[in-house]
């Protein structure tokens, strides 16, 4: 489970490249601070379980953090 953080740590470290050449600078942050996040866990040798527990709470912020900003801060139709 812990290689599987690492997988998620080298995507994420793709993106951040990837946002970074298009000139995104705030994304890209937040995605070398998942980067960093992923890649410190893989390496903390927890049980099965407590990465299933962590990835769960990480999904859990995302889709609160992703509904508000979709629904309160977005403003349709901008480019």
């Amino acid at each position: 489970m812990d290689r599987m953080y690492r997988v998620l740590g080298f995507w994420t470290a793709m993106f951040t490249v990837m946002f970074y050449l298009l000139g995104l600078d705030k994304t890209a942050l937040l995605f070398l601070a998942q980067t960093g996040f992923f890649v410190l866990l893989s390496y903390l040798k927890l049980s099965e379980r407590m990465y299933m527990y962590i990835f769960g709470a990480y999904l859990t912020v995302f889709f609160a953090g992703f509904t508000y900003y979709t629904t309160f801060l977005m403003v349709p139709g901008a480019e």
